[in-house]
């Protein structure tokens, strides 16, 4: 005899199989189990409004309801920093990211490498040529420039199974954020203006361990970014220093001092008085054969004399033409002097050359006070020897040369225009000859170019 049984829906069907033994036990289990993951999905959503909101649409559907949460878990659990994907394995998904203010202007090469380090160039090469990654929609190569508030879309990426570099972050010392503080002479969101100490050197090099550009990394954020340097100056040039707070006031600025309208006034204490008293020194100078890449290691210069260093460490003037012969361009006037032997020069320097202020003072046989590498040749021997022209008791012998003054556009609008005061010695020299710093500085009426 055929046994007839209901289905869930109600309807007869015949030949159904008898029911498992127990299979009322399990439907029971699973339908507390479905009410206590019910229970848990609204304790979890009742301190999401949100989330709950998108759960009541559903009815809390139990199933629903337990894949809302886990989404929900993973989105908040914290993300690694700097975290990279295994060996030969590929960021999961397309990510669409922002370009900062501190990228624009940057090669998109390189805004990969800074976002992800482990990511190599052929790689990125690769997906670019394929199109997959744009820019506001765009394609690109690995030489476009980022431009901010734009868009770049960053596709799944295969990326070295190295576990990425952490932000390199110095010990920060408190000592040199206070040297640095005690410098100011403009502080402001942007950009901050230093008067540089005598002695102090701006960049690292063969020897030199403390330097200003090491004594910024004191004033790096919470991500490792740092104040950035604009231009430099001598260790002994005391004066006006521009520092950028951001890579991208750095670009700004650095374009301003290339297109030449910064104006940067120097005054400069020199042996001897110039003839005329105003003029224009155009020369080509080019780097002596222990400057530059062809510096000699610290150990090696005791092997030279001290004449023969000082004469391979310094530019030299030189013909156009010549290797590495660039042209140099400076407006001087005589602001005060002690004739014969002593003259307040203030300077315009139109070029950024290598020492050309020192190069173009001995080149007019005016070597500034003080020079360790230029004015030493045999006229200026004999002068020195002469007790008309020598130098006047008291003098101290540091360089006598102050970056006074800096003039340019400020990139967020208006113009910066700032001063830096005298240096103790050179404030001594002037006070002893009686030299007054606030007459009129003939040099503001030199041309621009």
């Amino acid at each position: 005899m055929t046994r007839i049984t209901k289905s869930p829906a109600g309807k007869g069907r015949a030949g159904a199989r008898p029911a498992r033994p127990g299979a009322e036990r399990s439907a029971g289990a699973k339908s507390g189990a479905k009410v206590g993951g019910l229970a848990k999905a609204k304790h979890f959503f009742a301190a999401r409004p949100k989330k709950a909101r998108i759960a009541e649409e559903k009815g809390f559907d139990p199933e629903y309801a337990a894949a809302l949460v886990r989404e929900a878990m993973a989105a908040e659990k914290p993300v690694k920093e700097a975290a990279t994907p295994a060996p030969d394995k590929e960021t999961s998904k397309v990510q669409i990211l922002l370009v900062t203010e501190d990228e624009d202007g940057m090669r998109i090469d390189r805004w990969f490498k800074r976002r992800i380090p482990t990511l190599s160039l052929s790689h990125l090469a690769k997906v670019c040529r394929k199109g997959e990654v744009r820019l506001s929609g765009k394609r690109v190569d690995t030489s476009t420039r980022v431009v901010a508030g734009a868009n770049i879309r960053v596709p799944p990426l295969a990326v070295e199974g190295v576990k990425a570099p952490a932000v390199k972050r110095p010990a920060l010392s408190e000592a040199d954020a206070r040297a640095i503080r005690d410098m100011l002479l403009i502080d402001d969101r942007d950009l901050m203006v230093l008067n540089k100490p005598f002695g102090l050197a701006v960049q690292g090099g063969s020897g030199t361990k403390v330097h200003l550009d090491g004594m910024l990394a004191s004033l790096a954020n919470e991500r490792g970014d740092r104040p950035v340097l604009v231009h430099r100056l001598d260790r002994d040039t005391s004066g006006v220093l521009l520092i950028a707070k951001t890579r991208k006031m750095a670009a700004d600025l650095g374009e301003i001092f290339r297109s030449r309208s910064a104006t940067k006034i120097y005054w400069a204490m020199v042996e001897g008085v110039p003839r005329p008293a105003q003029g224009r020194i155009s020369l080509y100078l080019a780097k002596g054969e222990a400057m530059g890449d062809n510096r000699p290691p610290r150990e090696l210069k005791g092997r030279h004399g001290v004449e023969e260093r000082r004469d391979i460490e310094k530019m030299r003037v030189a013909k156009h033409g010549d290797d590495d012969a660039q042209h140099s361009l400076t407006y001087y006037a005589t602001v005060d002097k002690l004739a014969p032997r002593l003259a307040w020069l203030s300077m315009k320097p139109l070029t950024g050359r290598t020492h050309q202020l020192r190069a173009h003072a001995e080149a007019i046989g005016c070597p500034i006070v003080g020079d360790p590498k230029y004015g030493h040749g045999d006229e200026d021997a004999y002068r020195r020897k002469d007790p008309n022209r020598n130098l006047p008791t008291g003098v101290e012998n540091k360089l006598h040369l102050l970056a006074r003054r800096l003039i340019l556009p400020h990139p967020k609008g208006g113009i910066l225009d700032v001063t830096a005061p005298l240096p103790q010695h050179m404030k001594k020299t002037w006070d002893m000859l009686g030299f007054d710093a606030t007459q009129y500085d003939p040099i503001m009426d030199a041309p621009e170019e």
